[in-house]
């Protein structure tokens, strides 16, 4: 592993550095002597799956990364161009697939991509050829990486699925630079009716086994294709219409298999940043653009579609200077 980037991980019992073990790369110990960690597949695992075993089996399974497509996307949830991120330090929380980590090592970041679940396998394989890149399993929850040492922190499409998703970004938001940015961009709350179907759906395909959810998918995948019908129904309940077939099926299962889902709004996003001492505030829209698209998203009709927040981490005040002492 990276030595930079080693250095930035602490253990997540005591928060003291990690080093390599004796046994060599199969290990990672604790230079407090509490404990040690396995690396397989090159993977450092400083947490086990916990409640995010669909991601492992989604991002496995299906193949996102799409160069072209992932660069827009970025570029349109973070508010920065990954050329202009080369040298800088970078945490892609809640790394999935390894889509974006990999996008930013092609431009010369460097790079930790953390994730809970073993979809981290899939990431590693897909970064393995940038040394400057690193892969993590590890909690958002309780993150074991460094405070205050990151250009950049971004989560796209993350947060939303934790058991509580304003402390993880507390915990993400605490790795931030002063001067550096934040990215976050989470799932947008619709309308009322919206809500409350969404929330009978996923009370049942949350239950479901995996292979029958997939087969579901797959069948809302052939409707998110069919002109018209994808692009009214799908107000109606969520399923996608993005004109590669299996990111259709991907983002279909991403929605209806996660345990936790939950779902916000703009100013609740911004008062997050706000309490954790970020200034600068950006509200970032979406790529689609045209006039009835931007105002169903503005009315909030668009099922899927994100509240999207950067800013920049305030620097540190200086101490107020002490009274001159007067002399009479």
């Amino acid at each position: 592993m990276n030595p930079e980037l080693l250095a930035l991980l602490r253990c997540p019992t005591c928060r003291g550095r990690l080093e390599p073990a004796p046994e060599g790369d199969s290990a990672l110990r604790c230079t407090g002597g509490c404990a040690s960690f396995p690396i397989a597949g090159g993977v450092p695992r400083l947490a086990g799956e916990a409640y995010v075993a669909s991601f492992g089996r989604q991002w496995n399974r299906f193949d996102v990364a799409r160069d072209q497509e992932d660069e827009a996307v970025f570029l349109a949830k973070t508010g920065v161009h990954p050329r202009d991120l080369a040298g800088q330090l970078v945490l892609d929380a809640g790394c999935g697939g390894g889509r974006y980590a990999r996008l930013l090592g092609r431009f010369g970041a460097k790079v930790i991509g953390v994730d809970l679940s073993d979809a981290v396998d899939k990431a590693a394989a897909l970064t393995a050829r940038f040394p400057d890149v690193a892969i993590v399993q590890a909690d958002l929850l309780d993150l074991p990486i460094a405070e205050g040492a990151f250009d950049l922190v971004f989560s796209i499409g993350v947060l939303h699925h934790s058991p509580d998703p304003r402390l993880a970004f507390a915990e993400i938001a605490r790795r931030v630079r002063p001067g550096g940015r934040l990215a976050v961009w989470l799932y947008r709350r619709n309308t009322p009716p919206q809500e409350w179907l969404n929330t009978a759906l996923r009370a049942a395909t949350t239950r479901m086994p995996p292979r029958l959810l997939e087969s579901i998918s797959v069948g809302l995948g052939v409707l998110g294709g069919v002109p018209v019908v994808n692009t009214t129904l799908n107000k109606v309940f969520n399923f996608s219409n993005h004109p590669d077939w299996t990111l259709r099926v991907c983002d279909n299962f991403d929605w209806y298999a996660p345990r936790y889902q939950s779902h916000h709004t703009l100013p609740e996003l911004r008062r997050w940043f706000e309490e954790e001492g970020f200034e600068d505030l950006v509200d970032l829209r979406p790529l689609k653009a045209g006039r009835l698209y931007d105002r169903a998203y503005d009315l909030d009709l668009i099922i899927g579609s994100g509240v999207n927040v950067a800013g920049t981490r305030r620097r540190e005040q200086p101490a107020p200077a002490e009274p001159a002492l007067t002399t009479r």
